[in-house]
């Protein structure tokens, strides 16, 4: 392990200067920050390493647990930083990186960060927050119209009420997930004149004076697992989110959840929430939200729709009929981070109501005062940075029209990569995009030929090696650094459910175009003629080797 050797003398003076004065511009770190304003494209494509390191090796530049004794010089550091962490990161804003939900930079965010960074603001109270506050109730205000598509009279109303809120800026999804069957959770618990209210009796005491014997949240089995999460922590327990299948096109089965919901009821479970999916992490697909609010109103429950990846399709003209229903939901979940294009480490819950965050309001004496404008009275994080101008920033440089042909766009290429797909002899398209997520799978043209052959326990076999072949290409073409697709396992309709091995691809980059995408198929199918695959691919031949005639059904 190459450690940083050069150390600095340890006084009062020399930290004075670390909190005061600036690196200078032919400095280590000052040439850095050059190079990434000058051109920030160049600075990765030239500093992330392509080719992928063994994990254990890396795990050797940061194997002590022992914090320096002396300070070390700043130069120094960022060598070493240089050196062993930038050149073996993510390049994630790589055209050819299609398997991420993370997306490139506007170059503008960069400087911007530096600002909110440099500012250090606080938002759990104004006191340390100021003009941002009132900012990111703006930002949550643009958010809450551009879903519930409320009036101007109604946000010049409530946008800065201090007893209300119109939702909740936090530090990811997940926690907006959490935030919002939170509030669910204690709006169907709320204190009367004759019940205390969970927030006093806790969820066993409050379950009981109900009458009820549990409670459940119903989900799709394509749900992300932060709903895992957020069950667990607020003592509903893992066992009671309940998932429902899907259809052939990875939805919601809304009859199976009618059916569901009416078991539940009879057997005294009280259904909380139900959840609508507006883009699935693994297929892209939308739940069809409008049946999902009628099924909510029928029994009464919370209805909460996870638009982390699709919410900005709202933004799209075109587009936009797919979210159908989404109005009626009683929250929504959008991510920054994934498609308004601003750094990791902003999501956002909206509620219809501008009340439904009372329900898990609360204060301290020294730091969230009754009546204030603070805005970490009704969040779940108490201190968090101003994330909120970046996303303010990007509403007002992007704009409305700007971001409606980013939408637009990535759905589009999405749309022709499937052409690609449909069009290769040698690959299987499994998942059509519905938003900018497709799935797919490399399967020679003699093999796509012989699963439709009839037998299923053979299919399963000629299954079998498929999902090894694209486990090894996936990995392959991960470690050679040129481009990236991710992996999931999926159960498509064609082969009768059975679950399969796919490659997943996720098409939110401007900067990929179709030149990219066609080299991604002439990589994999060129890394399926390697030696490394010789075997299996052998193998897979023989399999193939039939004069039986194909089954009608399976085309």
């Amino acid at each position: 392990m190459n450690k940083v050797q050069n150390t600095a003398t340890a006084t009062l003076e020399n930290l004075y200067r670390i909190f005061t004065v600036s690196e200078t511009s032919d400095s280590t770190l000052g040439v850095i920050d050059q190079e990434i304003s000058a051109n920030l494209a160049d600075f990765l494509r030239t500093r992330i390493v392509a080719q992928e390191k063994n994990l254990a090796d890396i795990e050797e530049d940061f194997s002590t647990a022992t914090i320096p004794e002396q300070p070390q010089f700043v130069s120094d550091y960022t060598e070493f930083l240089l050196e062993k962490l930038v050149a073996q990161s993510v390049h994630t804003t790589a055209p050819g990186f299609i398997g991420h939900m993370a997306a490139p930079l506007p170059y503008f965010m960069l400087p911007l960060s530096k600002i909110m960074i440099a500012l250090n603001q606080n938002l759990v109270k104004i006191e340390t927050s100021k003009a941002f506050t009132p900012l990111e109730r703006q930002v949550l205000a643009m958010l809450h119209q551009l879903v519930y598509q409320r009036d101007e009279p109604y946000y010049q109303q409530w946008m800065h009420d201090r007893n209300h809120s119109l939702g909740a800026f936090c530090s990811g999804g997940t926690i907006a997930n959490v935030t919002a069957l939170w509030a669910a959770r204690n709006q169907l618990f709320a204190a009367t004149e004759d019940f205390a209210g969970i927030t006093n009796l806790g969820l066993s005491a409050a379950m009981q004076q109900r009458g009820y014997r549990g409670l459940a949240v119903l989900i799709s089995r394509r749900g992300h697992y932060s709903f895992g999460k957020a069950i667990d922590l607020l003592g509903i327990g893992r066992d009671n989110l309940i998932a429902i299948d899907t259809d052939e096109h990875y939805r919601i089965d809304t009859e199976q959840l009618r059916q569901r919901c009416k078991q539940l009821q009879g057997a005294g479970i009280k259904v909380m929430a139900i959840i609508g999916i507006a883009g699935t992490t693994e297929t892209g697909n939308i739940d069809p939200l409008d049946t999902l609010a009628d099924i909510a109103e029928e029994y009464g429950c919370h209805y909460h729709v996870d638009a982390a990846w699709g919410g900005p399709t709202l933004f799209s003209d075109t587009y936009r009929p797919l979210l159908k229903g989404i109005e009626r939901a009683d929250s929504v979940t959008i991510d920054a981070h994934k498609q308004l294009y601003v750094p990791m480490g902003a999501g956002m819950v909206l509620f219809k109501n501008n009340t439904a965050l009372d329900h898990i309001e609360h204060h301290a004496e020294y730091i969230i005062r009754r009546g204030s404008k603070d805005l970490g009275s009704h969040t779940l994080e108490g201190s968090r940075p101003g994330m909120a101008m970046l996303v303010h920033a990007g509403f007002f440089i992007i704009g409305r029209r700007g971001y409606e042909i980013l939408i637009d766009n990535n759905i589009e290429k999405t749309k022709q990569f499937a052409a690609m797909i449909e069009q290769h002899p040698d690959f299987e398209l499994i998942v059509k995009p519905e938003l900018n997520i497709l799935a797919y799978r490399f399967v020679p043209a003699a093999v796509q030929l012989s699963l439709l052959l009839p037998g299923r326990e053979r299919r399963e076999t000629i299954n079998n090696e498929l999902d090894q072949i694209t486990r090894t290409l996936q990995k392959s073409q991960r470690a050679a650094g040129k481009s990236f697709v991710s992996r999931t396992s999926l159960n498509p309709s064609k082969y009768q459910g059975d679950k399969i091995a796919v490659f997943r691809v996720v098409l939110a980059n401007p900067l990929t175009n179709t030149e990219h995408l066609q080299a991604i198929l002439v990589e994999q199918r060129t890394l399926a003629r390697s030696a490394e695959l010789a075997p299996q691919m052998a193998k897979l031949e023989e399999l193939t080797q039939t004069g039986d005639e194909p089954d009608p059904t399976l085309r």
